[in-house]
Formats: C-alpha cells, sequence, structure tokens
C-alpha cells in the first residue's frame, strides 16, 4: 500500500483538511479516471448505488494501485459489510445511520480483528494474497484502517459527543440530505443548518474530527469556522453533467 493511503487515517485524525467526492458508478476505469485528480480519497458509494462485491473489489484496486485512499460506504452496518470493503483493500468505511455510541463500538469491532470482531483471512488484497505475514496485517490494519460514522438520523442529534467519543471511530460525517428529510426540510433551510452547527459543535466539545457534504461550496468557510476538516463533494455522476452543460453553454455562447 502507498504512503499516502497509510498515512490516510494518521492526517484525517489530525484535522488535516481533504476534499474527495462520491463515485456512484460500478466501473474501475471510473476509479482510475479519479486517480489522476488531486482528490485526497475517492469515496465508493455502495449504500445507493448498484455495486455488488465484485464491482467494490475492482473499484478499490484501481485506487489502491494508483495509491489514492478509498472510503467504501457500505450499504449497511452488517460484519459482511464491513468485511467485504476491509478484505478488497479499502482504507476504511463510512458507516451510515449510526445514532447511538453502542452501535458505534460495534461497527468499531467488525473493522479491526480481535474476538468478536473482524474474521481473519490471509488470502485477501487487503493481506497481499497470503505474500503478507500476518503480524504484519494484523499491525498494519489496527494503524491503517479508517472507521468513519454518519450522523443523518433524529435518533443521533443528541448523543452525537458519545458517539464522537467511542474509541475508535475515527471521524463523524454529516449526512445533510438524509437529516433535511427527516426534519421535512429542504437541505439549504435554517433549520437544518442550524441542526448542523450543533452536530459540529457537540464534536469539538470532545475534539473529534467532522467532515460533511455540503451542496454549496461557498458554504465551506464557514463550516471550517465550525471545526470541519473533511468534505466529500459531488460525485462523478455530478462531474459529468456539468461537464456536459458547461460544454452546451459554451456551444449556444
Amino acid at each position: 500500500m502507498s504512503k499516502t493511503c497509510k498515512n490516510f487515517r494518521k492526517r484525517l485524525r489530525a484535522g488535516d483538511e481533504m476534499m474527495g467526492t462520491f463515485q456512484k458508478t460500478p466501473s474501475a476505469i471510473v476509479s482510475e479516471l479519479l486517480t489522476y485528480t488531486a482528490l485526497d480519497l475517492v469515496c465508493i458509494d455502495t449504500e445507493h448505488a448498484p455495486f455488488g462485491r465484485l464491482e467494490t473489489d475492482g473499484c478499490v484496486a484501481a485506487l489502491r494501485a494508483a495509491g489514492k485512499p478509498s472510503i467504501v460506504r457500505i450499504a449497511d452496518q452488517s460484519a459482511r459489510e464491513v468485511r467485504n470493503a476491509l478484505d478488497c483493500g479499502a482504507t476504511g468505511v463510512l458507516v451510515p445511520h449510526v445514532v447511538s455510541a453502542k452501535q458505534a463500538k460495534r461497527v468499531v469491532e467488525r473493522a479491526h480483528f480481535g474476538e468478536g470482531g473482524r474474521g481473519f483471512a490471509g488470502s485477501t488484497r487487503a493481506s497481499a494474497y497470503t505474500t503478507k505475514r500476518m503480524p504484519d496485517h494484523l499491525a498494519d490494519s489496527a494503524s491503517e484502517t479508517t472507521v468513519i460514522v454518519q450522523i443523518e438520523d433524529l435518533a443521533a442529534l443528541e448523543n452525537v459527543s458519545e458517539i464522537a467519543a467511542v474509541k475508535g471511530v475515527d471521524a463523524i460525517f454529516v449526512g445533510r440530505a438524509d437529516l433535511a428529510v427527516a426534519m421535512n426540510c429542504s437541505a439549504m433551510d435554517n433549520e437544518v443548518i442550524d441542526a448542523v452547527k450543533r452536530i459540529c459543535n457537540q464534536a469539538r466539545d470532545v475534539d473529534a474530527v467532522v467532515g460533511m457534504f455540503t451542496p454549496d461550496v461557498a458554504e465551506i468557510p464557514m463550516w471550517r469556522e465550525h471545526g470541519t476538516s473533511f468534505y466529500l463533494l459531488g460525485s462523478d455522476q455530478s462531474m459529468i453533467l456539468s461537464g456536459a452543460r458547461s460544454l452546451q453553454a459554451l456551444i449556444k455562447s
């Protein structure tokens, strides 16, 4: 694994500003294209896009080969989803709909080796297909595996500090779209923005790292003031649409 991937968790926990995007298209070619950008990470979205295990594996392989950190947003919190992403060689997982510290602790257990935790196999890409010694794989996984939990439910709003303080949770990520839906608002409504600010403040109380999606990049300076340090903005799909619209506008002009 490249030095960039190895250092990702350390940089994230240190609060280095990082920028990434969601990949929605289950194609290793798209992953390869994204490695030619200066993005700090790519988030493979298996929760909301049609990724099977094989497609996830190919996309992670393409990113890993180029030294680009990959985070897989898993479809649910099951041990299978966590294990599949990490065995493929992903740098870490983004876990949706975490509403309590108890859930967060279980997610962390599933992402790390040990009694009751992640099942071990020496034949995976993560373990270099049997060529990596077990002690080395265990040590690298313990230091590099990144766990980010998503705060996006009303039930989580009073538990943010406890969730963020769970040992092994490397960052929280604000799922603003789902939060807005739960509040029966739009993502730009003041009620939602105020709720996101409260999440950031609770996380800051326990010195936690906070990331988010924002529909408006002009907001980023404001969110920096509230302690955010990493962002997942747009997606491969939105980039294609934006490029097409730009071409259309240029031709019409």
